[in-house]
């Protein structure tokens, strides 16, 4: 299909773009393109943030789709392969420093300097092709329909011999996905919201984006044979178009998108609420919500957190580690995620904060999660109430912090 694409080896003495491209150009022919990601914009047009390029089908032919994420919207521009090529050679160096291509078996990065100096690095992913042990040839479950058409609308699947297959370079998106609905259905089961006589399971997930998790909810809710009425609020008018769109042409019930702001949002019964990646103090205001609404479970991943580093004031014994400006950025998220889930805590939830999926899937990996205690957990919870709140105004005393966002909520500041 795509052996139009091969050119000529360059000479190992080829500026290091040209031999990227070739590279570029073997995925492509040899069916190993994964996706390729540019980063690092250089110029004028500092609103963009970076470009993610993958391999997609339409109307029957393939076709290079280019993702542009710039900092309040997304624009995705398709391009035939060669035209494609012909764009990704003119941005190298010129619109970004940085280019990251995974195939099947190597990922292929190449940068430039602010000196103008190319770089070209190929490393083996490894146990790219090696066959899984028998033992493990079952294929793992997954609490999702791979079959589901709104996957192939989402661009996670694509049509390989007449049957819905993963497209590649989303397997680490649909690993998360899988994941995240397995700890949500854990807190569901656990906030006790699928019986005996389960009613309509009323969920709203803030900052919905491109509507993954949104979906998936919904997906599995039905597979549970519970009445799911999910709402995605999303700020990005475009990204809520396009998840609107898919839910009429799918026509599926009980699932809606809206444009909104979680730090305006009017407070409404709910049983879930799920605000993941929120940034910095948008997190505060989305468990805020949670909490006045009444949710059974509360899913949350922090992000960008930069309310307390400026605040903290550095107690002696540990001046000589958090001099390290990596390090204070790691404590103040610590610090910020831990305040979090004690609040949470003196509000009646058994709260954990972890992993939950490993860093090579994603940096944003760590997870609060809230589901309201019940019966005599409810009272153990309610009898600490005085001491968890010791421990915030402890915590606050030895770091010297004044404010934090979702105490002052809590507090009607």
């Amino acid at each position: 299909m795509f052996t139009s694409l091969i050119t000529p080896p360059p000479a190992a003495s080829a500026p290091a773009h040209e031999r990227f491209l070739h590279l570029v150009r073997l995925a492509l022919a040899g069916g190993q393109f994964g996706k390729l990601l540019l980063s690092g914009p250089v110029g004028d047009d500092a609103d963009v943030e970076r470009l993610t390029v993958r391999l997609v089908e339409l109307r029957g032919e393939p076709a290079l789709s280019f993702l542009w994420r710039h900092r309040t919207k997304d624009v995705t521009k398709n391009h035939a392969p060669e035209a494609g090529l012909a764009e990704i050679a003119t941005l190298l160096g010129t619109r970004f420093r940085n280019a990251h291509l995974h195939t099947a078996s190597e990922e292929v990065q190449f940068a430039v300097s602010r000196k103008g100096r190319e770089t070209l690095r190929v490393t083996r992913v490894d146990g790219a092709e090696t066959p899984a042990p028998a033992a493990h040839d079952k294929a793992k479950h997954r609490p999702l329909d791979m079959a589901h058409p709104v996957w192939s609308a989402l661009g996670l699947t694509h049509l390989v011999k007449g049957e819905p297959a993963l497209v590649p370079a989303m397997a680490r998106k649909w690993k998360q996905i899988n994941r995240f609905v397995e700890i949500l259905s854990s807190a569901v089961e656990e906030a006790g919201l699928q019986g005996p006589v389960p009613g309509p399971i009323r969920v709203a997930d803030f900052g919905s984006g491109k509507g993954y998790l949104t979906f998936a909810v919904h997906d599995w809710l039905q597979s549970q044979h519970l009445q799911p009425r999910v709402t995605g609020i999303e700020l990005r008018d475009d990204m809520v178009k396009l998840c609107g769109s898919i839910v009429d042409n799918e026509g599926l019930t009980g699932l809606r998108f809206d444009q909104g702001d979680v730090r305006t949002q009017a407070v409404q019964p709910l049983d879930v609420m799920i605000a993941l990646h929120a940034c910095d103090i948008a997190t505060d205001h989305a468990l805020h919500v949670g909490l006045q609404s009444g949710a059974r479970v509360i899913m949350s991943s922090p992000c960008c957190h930069k309310e307390l580093r400026p605040q903290m004031t550095l107690p002696a014994v540990l001046r000589p580690m958090l001099q390290h400006g990596i390090h204070l950025g790691q404590e103040a998220e610590m610090v910020t995620d831990s305040l979090r889930a004690l609040l949470l805590e003196s509000q009646g939830y058994r709260t954990q904060v972890f992993e939950f999926i490993a860093l090579e899937h994603t940096s944003k990996n760590k997870m609060i999660l809230a589901v309201k205690a019940q019966g005599p957990a409810a009272e153990t919870l309610a009898a600490r109430r005085p001491e968890l709140l010791a421990q915030i105004a402890e915590i606050k005393r030895f770091y010297g912090l004044r404010e934090q966002r979702l105490e002052q909520l809590l507090a009607g500041h």
